[in-house]
């Protein structure tokens, strides 16, 4: 599917809800958001500590993952600001991955200039407080390269526990590298609900 057969406000889109944080909305990729994806993934301290970004990243590459979202065993949020002059601004994107009978496995990343502000903890808050109460996941996985003390300090954060030591494969490195595996179980995400900082807005 190209982006031209994909109609503006579609079922897809639709179906995706979009959640709310102090700071953030998490909504679905739209048509118009190419040029403010390709440009904020276009940076190789991005690239290189995700699975599947390459770079450099284009404007096409932007166009596939667009067209691509939202299919099948994956759901895909982008992240924007929702507050002041930059409202509505795309800073990063989300999202998690269901294979199989395997728990859930979130990802993200944001513009470089948008780092060590804590948008990705309220991001993931939300994705998390999202996959616990809409769907029937007892548990969630993450990952961050061992070179990534921010995104381990992230998912940290979140209520994750170091589970093992493992390589992945980085589109951009054309190679594997070594990551830490990350789990949160359902019942201690319970226990944790007193964060209070995300909830879920019907679109």
């Amino acid at each position: 599917m190209t982006l031209q057969e994909i109609p503006s406000g579609s079922y897809r889109e639709r179906s995706i809800p979009v959640l709310e944080t102090e700071r953030l909305v998490l909504r679905a990729p739209r048509l118009g958001d190419v040029k403010a994806v390709a440009m904020l993934a276009n940076d190789r301290r991005i690239a290189e500590n995700t699975a599947r970004i390459p770079h450099p990243y284009r404007a096409s590459d932007a166009e596939d993952f667009i067209s691509g979202a939202n299919l099948g065993n994956e759901i895909a949020f982008l992240i924007t600001l929702r507050n002041g002059q930059e409202n509505h601004r795309v800073i990063g994107a989300c999202g998690y991955a269901q294979i199989d009978r395997h728990p859930p496995e979130i990802g993200y990343w944001l513009g470089v200039k948008h780092w060590g502000k804590g948008y990705a903890t309220e991001a993931v808050r939300a994705m998390i407080d999202h996959v616990f109460d809409d769907t029937d996941a007892e548990a969630i996985q993450a990952a961050a390269r061992v070179t990534n003390p921010a995104s381990r300090r992230v998912l940290e954060k979140c209520g994750f526990q170091w589970s093992s030591a493992g390589l992945l494969r980085i589109r951009a490195l054309s190679s594997s590298a070594p990551i830490d595996r990350f789990r949160l179980d359902r019942g201690l995400w319970a226990s944790l609900k007193s964060w209070g900082q995300s909830r879920r807005v019907v679109a």
